[in-house]
């Protein structure tokens, strides 16, 4: 009886464990999304320079390496990836720390001897969305669709509630994946966006499931109780991505 009783215990904390490693598995607390779009020509480069030095050489610089991504349709010739810090002040002192690593600044000058590999990088920063990263992180995913919410003045609460209480779990129902949910940070005060990543294993798997999420009487009903005091979203923006060999977040 108290071997049973032993192995249960011994089972219990074990899954407790593995629960526990997965809702942590993301350490930081301030979040960057990098978009760079490369030079013609130059994604490729692009991308073996990210794999063979820049990804490593972040984390040396005590940046956390969360998901690197190429988007389905890549009409703009572009990357997109997303790093983690501990807040907005180490982030500062950890890039000027990578800018100024011998080993970077080599990587970098020979990467470029045949012209400079991106012509334009937009950021966009944020910090985890409250209430709405409690779930354990889900098993890798063939297809992400990263999804940002712009929403009426003063409706971001409501949206957030609306989330915790009813999306995340019905996306859940059909399927869909929850990864993280973020707020961003905007200047002088802004209302911010809701920025997060859902997955399937596929793009056709991914849109049969988002259409049964969006006829479920469930949601129907959740999202007009939701509304009651007046709509809530005003744009949706959604991208669908494939990851990158070395991206942590598959």
């Amino acid at each position: 009886m108290k071997k049973i009783v032993l192995l249960m215990f011994i089972a219990l904390f074990s899954g407790f464990g593995a629960f526990s490693q997965q809702a942590a598995k993301i350490k930081s607390n301030y979040f960057e999304i990098r978009k760079y779009y490369a030079n013609p020509g130059k994604l490729d480069a692009l991308i073996k320079r990210f794999q063979d030095h820049t990804v490593a050489l972040f984390e040396k610089s005590g940046m956390e390496n969360i998901a690197y991504f190429l988007p389905v349709e890549n009409n703009d010739n572009s990357l997109t990836y997303i790093l983690g810090y501990p807040d907005e002040e180490a982030r500062e002192r950890m890039w000027n720390q990578f800018m100024n690593d011998p080993e970077w600044q080599k990587a970098y000058k020979e990467s470029i001897v045949d012209g400079a590999l991106v012509a334009k990088i937009d950021q966009t920063f944020m910090t985890l969305a409250p209430g709405l990263n409690e779930m354990p992180m889900p098993s890798e995913s063939g297809i992400f669709q990263l999804r940002i919410y712009t929403c009426f003045d003063g409706k971001i609460d409501d949206l957030i509630t609306r989330f915790k209480d009813h999306t995340q779990n019905l996306f859940e129902r059909q399927g869909l994946k929850n990864y993280p949910y973020w707020l961003t940070t905007e200047k002088e005060g802004a209302q911010p966006k809701l920025v997060y990543l859902i997955g399937h294993k596929d793009q056709a798997a991914f849109e049969a499931a988002f259409q049964a999420f969006l006829k479920d009487p469930d949601w129907i009903k959740a999202r007009d109780a939701s509304e009651a005091n007046g709509k809530i979203v005003e744009k949706v923006d959604a991208t669908f991505f494939k990851t990158l060999p070395f991206s942590p977040m598959k």
